[in-house]
C-alpha cells in the first residue's frame, strides 16, 4: 500500500491539481483508471478522481479540549461520593428500623432527608461537569 502512496501521489497531485475536484475527461481514460486503481484498488470510476488533503488541528485547540475532558471528569467524581452517601443512608435506616420497629416514620422522614441532600450534592456534581463542556 505504501508504494501506492509514494508512486500514486505525484501523479495524482500533477492530474488533480492540488486537491481541487478536477474532471479527467482531458486525461486518456487508461491513465485516469490506472491512477485510480494505485491509489484504491476497488474505486472504478472512468470519469472523476478525488483528491483528499489532510486536515489537521491547531494544538493550543487540542489543549484545550483535552483540559475539558479531564475537568468534566474529575467534576463527575462527585457522583460516586453522592451514590456512596445514598448508600450509607438507607443502610442506616435498615439497621435503625430493624433496632427500632416503632420510629418507622422518623426514621423514614430523616433518611428522605439525608437521600435529598445527598442526591442533590450529587446534581451539583453534574451540573459542573456539564458547565465544564458545554458553557466553556
Amino acid at each position: 500500500m505504501y508504494s501506492y502512496i509514494k508512486l500514486g501521489s505525484p501523479v495524482l497531485r500533477a492530474i488533480a491539481g492540488h486537491g481541487r475536484l478536477t474532471t479527467m475527461r482531458n486525461a486518456s481514460p487508461t491513465l485516469a483508471k490506472n491512477c485510480v486503481a494505485m491509489v484504491n484498488p476497488t474505486i472504478e470510476n472512468n470519469n472523476m478522481l478525488v483528491a483528499r488533503s489532510i486536515q489537521t488541528s491547531a494544538n493550543v485547540r487540542d489543549v484545550e479540549t483535552a483540559a475539558k475532558f479531564i475537568g468534566a471528569g474529575a467534576a463527575t467524581v462527585g457522583c460516586a461520593g453522592s451514590g456512596a452517601g445514598i448508600g450509607t443512608v438507607f443502610g442506616s435506616l435498615v439497621i435503625g428500623y430493624a433496632r427500632n420497629p416503632s420510629l418507622k416514620t422518623q426514621l423514614f422522614s430523616y433518611a428522605m432527608m439525608g437521600f435529598a441532600l445527598s442526591e442533590a450534592m450529587g446534581l451539583f456534581c453534574l451540573m459542573i461537569a456539564f458547565l465544564i463542556l458545554f458553557a466553556l
